[in-house]
């Protein structure tokens, strides 16, 4: 199969931060050595991006209430490693596009419930944002170096 073909799939992505901007990082069920990444997936045809990345997050997480806090301006892109292409997402796309928005976590914790019903996480926790880009799989490292960067921008600019 070309990999080149393969379009990218448009995705959003949460960057749930607790108050004391912690993020929220789950264990994918799929992956459970020790990687973790942050909520995120597809859109559906004609889904607006914020709408898309609620039931999103709370498909994942059973999280509702959140505040928008950014939007961040760029996409970002990933491509998946050649041993995943065609296996994953049915074989239809080569990796992700993905926007990626900063929320606040206004819930009491007792809300974040990884039973959902198609599970993706099977734990969950709450990191230092230098940790992302250590925790997750080698080919999101990118992704997750970007929103780092982007994270430290808007935390300093929101003090």
């Amino acid at each position: 199969m070309n990999q080149i073909k393969l379009p990218l799939r448009i995705g959003v992505g949460a960057i749930v931060l607790n108050n004391n901007n912690q993020v929220f990082v789950g264990k994918r069920k799929d992956n459970p050595i020790d990687k973790w990444q942050m909520p995120q997936g597809g859109v559906n045809n004609n889904e607006d991006l914020i709408n898309a990345m609620r039931r999103e997050l709370y498909e994942e997480t059973s999280i509702k209430n959140i505040k928008i806090l950014k939007e961040f301006d760029q996409w970002l892109e990933y491509e998946l490693p050649h041993n995943l292409v065609g296996i994953i997402w049915k074989g239809k796309y080569r990796g992700q596009k993905q926007k990626w928005f900063v929320v606040r976590f206004i819930g009491k914790e007792n809300e974040i419930n990884l039973k959902t019903e198609y599970p993706e996480f099977i734990e969950w926790k709450w990191v230092e944002m230098n940790e992302l880009p250590k925790i997750i799989v080698d080919f999101k490292k990118d992704v997750y170096e970007k929103i780092l960067l982007e994270l430290k921008k808007f935390i300093c600019q929101s003090h």
